[in-house]
């Protein structure tokens, strides 16, 4: 039961991330290895015409994501597409059968199957989100310059976390652990950030 629950969870953050990467990430494993069995209602996932859309649309978000301001267009249409794909992950993975989770049915059975989906799309907005609005204080703390690498790391930790959800889910656990402090560090940078604008304005008021 709870590692169906962390696989989910795991591939639903990573699409928080990036929307195309655990869809695409799951659908190979089914296509191509033993390592993922989907069950009927999710065997569209390894088509290979989805592959392929999947690919397109990873390309054009990998692009997109790392210039300045146009990062930004991207997470506002992405507000609609991360979420969707984090349900249908959530949804996809925590009802396959993988290396760790031989008995998929037992959690979400009495639940319906719309159950996982809602909390997918609720795990991936709450990392959406985070990824948004820190985005901005990146861009504007290096005049830009570091758009490209926290959407590289992005993109990183996003195969990472959609693989380990996958083959070692217990380490999902360990995001789960630090993400907590790593939401205190980025609202405390966030309030000085603003204090320090304010008063930048306010010593231009007085000169």
């Amino acid at each position: 039961m709870m590692l169906e629950v962390l696989t989910g969870t795991g591939l639903a953050a990573s699409a928080g991330l990036n929307a195309y990467i655990p869809l695409l990430t799951l659908g190979l494993l089914a296509r191509y290895s033993d390592v993922v069995d989907l069950p009927g209602s999710w065997q569209w996932l390894g088509n290979g015409w989805v592959l392929g859309i999947l690919a397109v649309l990873l390309a054009v978000e990998v692009v997109a994501d790392k210039v300045p301001v146009v990062d930004h267009v991207n997470d506002v249409v992405q507000t609609v597409v991360r979420p969707t794909a984090g349900g249908l992950v959530f949804g996809a993975g925590s009802a396959s059968e993988t290396v760790t989770v031989s008995d998929p049915d037992s959690f979400f059975s009495s639940t319906g199957q719309w159950a996982p989906v809602i909390v997918g799309v609720l795990i991936a907005l709450g990392v959406h989100l985070l990824k948004s609005a820190a985005r901005p204080v990146v861009n504007a703390s290096t005049g830009g310059v570091g758009a490209p690498v926290a959407s590289t790391a992005e993109d990183a930790a996003s195969v990472l976390m959609s693989l380990v959800a996958i083959v070692l889910p217990v380490l999902v656990l360990a995001f789960l652990v630090v993400l907590p402090f790593f939401l205190g560090w980025f609202f405390r940078r966030r309030a000085q950030r603003r204090r320090e604008r304010r008063a930048a304005r306010e010593a231009g008021f007085r000169v």
